[in-house]
């Protein structure tokens, strides 16, 4: 298979950018070429300003600010020659076939031998983009559609010819999984592909709907979002955050690519209130405001919402639901049953979104999996569009079809679900031919390399579980210990799994895992039975939590069999302190990482504290002696800092230089269960550390920043309270530079400081604010 070690980018815009920082994230040097503008005093101006809002853009397109260097600016007229050196070209120029063609000729002129060049348009067909190109050309094209922003959305839409080359397309697939860390979608060259396909329709009738029954965009935004597993942005959210400026362009497109028959066309007037938004500049997020803005007159962000009928705003409110109500009882089909405008809305607008995905889908794909795989990585949605029809049940939406009027898909018709176990393998309908024939029932298969937790399920029973967490044998003598907590935080229950995973491992098996598929890896200890303690005053009870925590970290730290961490999304507080006392750590590339204890008002308590120390001790890179590594270790862990990607986590020593990065979040249990064998080979538990520490003079010296902070506003009353807790930790308390300190020396000092501090009713404000709304009260 060929390789592809150097990249290039045509087209600086925001898409183009963003996808040459992502190459650049998984180490590929990239050429970002754009136009070379008229008067242009520095021929390269267009790429180097690109580059410089990558540094700007938030959240960053860029895992790690060194990942810029890889990126070089140039210009189409003066550096085409240097894609001679390039393996893969991407085009994402302006979608307007002449031009791209125009290009394409250029390319084509200086581009290597067996080179692979592909297009990131969502619109134009690959027929149109290669008509009059050689046929090298031909065989050496693709459409490769990526999804914005590239960094985060792991959707990569691939659309390949009758003439492409076969090892063009397998490195292609091969590069986007492993190295860019998609997943990778095979697409048929239909108008807007999959994702768009069905997306777009479902925006579209979504909007029309709203605007027929009158409800307000917060009802519509509430009812279609979190019942089906959809982000909270619903309908209108989305659209402000896409860009309003785009449906004028979209929708017509669309209009004019899909056949006749379509049900598309039904729905593809653009309104007469979006058009005047449009011309006034309201175009969402990146305009003076959308369906919703911030209003920040007077200093104050207040965000409203836009009435659908008068075209004003108004303070935006979050909407009380009886359809809401009625599904907390009765689950979906108590919303899709109950009678009032918002379920109705819910009802057309999802009916009608499912039956077009079931028309489309024989066309757009090769099996309902691929068309669900791009509807949750493309727009987010918790199942895709054939999950959430075996979730209500195909009869169901039958009837609910015809009770509209509406046609119903052939599909719809199949006897039984669309999904099924067999034999402890999940299977999904299959099309036979392209355009669909009788589809089929076939199993979904895995790339080599891709182990998920959610098919082991599927053909085991877990080793030993309770309703915090389970523990699951994996494969060649490793078992996974996964949470299932709400936000997979840790609670009494947790710590007892943690122990009886380590007694269960130590009898019959090699390594641990520690890994879960959820969206986040553990948002740290739970609040909520810490507060139940602290509110009744059970100090008793709360300290003994704190000593448990402890206990199970040191558990798995001195197992006598490897740990492996495998963390994705956020690994706050105590999710944190878990990886940091493992053996190592396979972490995905979006790893938001940190010691957040102090921003609910206490410090870390379950050894958070005592492992950073050893790991600046430990750093050879950054300044030695009693002071400078404790000094290093406040300031990270005094602001809350958390890591913005696994990259920058080994930078704040969250993460050692040893410790693995998988891009692709399928395959990080694969990883680092590879990464638990390959320990176990010759596996031999840590030595207890002993620590030597500043004392007093330390503390004395955190203190004076403490108060410079203080004095500067940076730190509130309280914050220099906690802070001054945190030095007292660091630097060992009492002690002196010569006097050692055992681990438990440290555990005690932790648990001692998190005690005094849980006490203050600022501490407990804190944590009630934080329960109650997700983020730290300043106080």
């Amino acid at each position: 298979m060929m390789k592809i070690e150097k990249m290039a980018v045509i087209g600086a815009g925001v898409m183009g950018s963003a996808i040459a920082a992502q190459a650049a994230n998984a180490g590929v040097p990239v050429l970002l070429l754009d136009i070379v503008p008229e008067g242009a005093t520095d021929r390269n101006m267009v790429a180097k300003n690109a580059l410089k809002k990558l540094q700007e853009t938030d959240p960053p397109p860029l895992m790690h600010r060194k990942n810029l260097a890889r990126i070089t600016p140039g210009n189409i007229e003066d550096d085409l020659e240097k894609l001679a050196e390039t393996d893969w070209i991407v085009e994402a120029v302006i979608e307007k076939p002449d031009i791209k063609h125009k290009l394409y000729r250029s390319l084509d002129s200086v581009r290597k031998s067996g080179s692979i060049v592909s297009s990131n348009t969502s619109t134009l067909p690959l027929a149109e983009l290669t008509r009059n190109m050689p046929e090298n050309f031909r065989r050496d094209f693709l459409i490769t559609h990526f999804f914005n922003p590239p960094r985060y959305m792991r959707l990569l839409e691939i659309v390949y010819g009758p003439e492409t080359r076969p090892d063009a397309l397998a490195a292609l697939v091969d590069f986007g999984d492993r190295r860019l860390g998609k997943s990778i979608v095979h697409s048929n060259d239909t108008p807007g592909f999959i994702a768009n396909r069905i997306g777009i329709f479902w925006l579209q009738l979504g909007l029309l709907e709203a605007l027929r029954l009158g409800l307000t965009v917060e009802k519509a935004d509430t009812v279609i979002s979190h019942p089906f597993g959809i982000p909270k942005t619903g309908i209108f959210g989305l659209l402000d955050l896409v860009g309003l400026d785009l449906v004028p362009h979209i929708v017509p497109g669309m209009d004019r690519a899909l056949p006749p028959n379509d049900p598309f066309h039904a729905i593809s007037q653009v309104p007469d209130l979006v058009t005047r938004m449009i011309a006034e500049g309201y175009t969402g997020r990146k305009g003076k405001g959308g369906f919703y803005r911030l209003n920040r007159n007077r200093g104050e962000r207040i965000k409203e919402a836009l009435d659908l009928q008068t075209g004003a705003y108004r303070v935006s409110t979050k909407p009380e639901l009886a359809s809401i109500a009625a599904m907390k009882a009765g689950g979906l089909a108590g919303l899709l049953q109950f009678h009032d405008k918002t379920a109705e809305y819910a009802r057309s607008v999802m009916a009608q979104t499912l039956a077009y995905a079931a028309e489309v889908a024989p066309h757009v794909a090769d099996d309902l999996e691929s068309v669900d795989r791009a509807m949750r990585l493309g727009y987010n949605w918790q199942y895709g569009p054939f999950e959430l029809i075996d979730r209500i049940g195909d009869e169901n939406l039958v009837r609910m079809l015809e009770a509209m009027g509406k046609p119903v898909p052939d599909l719809l018709r199949h006897d039984g679900p669309l999904y099924q176990v067999v034999d402890g393998r999940l299977h999904g309908l299959a099309f036979t031919g392209t355009g669909g024939t009788k589809p089929t029932l076939r199993a979904v298969n895995r790339p080599p390399g891709v182990l998920l937790l959610a098919d082991v399920k599927r053909r085991s029973k877990p080793l030993t579980k309770n309703p915090s967490a389970s523990l699951w044998d994996v494969g060649d003598g490793v078992v996974c210990l996964e949470f299932q907590s709400k936000m997979n935080t840790f609670d009494p229950l947790v710590l007892k799994l943690v122990h009886k995973a380590v007694d269960i491992v130590r009898s019959d098996y090699r390594a641990l895992v520690i890994y879960n598929e959820a969206d986040n890896f553990s948002a740290g200890a739970n609040l909520g039975v810490l507060l139940f303690g602290v509110n009744i005053a059970l100090w008793p009870e709360v300290e003994n939590m704190v000593k448990q925590g402890q206990e199970a970290f040191k558990a798995l730290e001195y197992a006598p069999f490897p740990v492996v961490g495998a963390p994705s999304g956020m690994a706050l507080g105590g999710g944190c302190e878990i990886l940091l006392h493992c053996d190592a750590v396979q972490a995905h590339a979006e790893l938001y990482m940190g010691l957040v204890e102090a921003g609910v008002g206490v410090i870390p308590g379950w050894g958070g504290c005592k492992e950073m120390l050893l790991r600046a001790f430990a750093d050879k890179k950054s300044p030695q002696g009693p002071m400078a590594p404790v000094a290093r270790v406040f300031e990270t862990v005094s602001v809350a800092t958390v890591s913005k990607s696994a990259q920058e986590a080994k930078d704040l020593l969250f993460l050692r230089p040893t410790d693995g990065i998988t891009m692709n979040r399928d395959r990080l249990l694969f990883d680092a269960k590879e990464k638990a064998l390959a320990l176990s080979e010759s596996y031999a538990p840590p030595e207890p550390p002993v620590f030597y520490l500043p004392g007093p003079s330390g503390k004395a010296a955190l203190d004076m920043a403490i108060g410079q902070y203080r004095r500067l506003g940076k730190a509130t009353a309280h914050d220099a309270v906690v802070a001054g807790a945190l030095a007292d930790v660091l630097t060992g308390s009492d002690t002196d530079i010569s006097k050692p300190l055992s681990e438990d020396d440290l555990l005690a000092l932790e648990r001692r400081a998190f005690m005094d501090l849980v006490k203050r009713k600022e501490t407990i404000a804190r944590m009630e604010h934080m329960l109650e709304t997700g983020k730290p009260l300043r106080n």
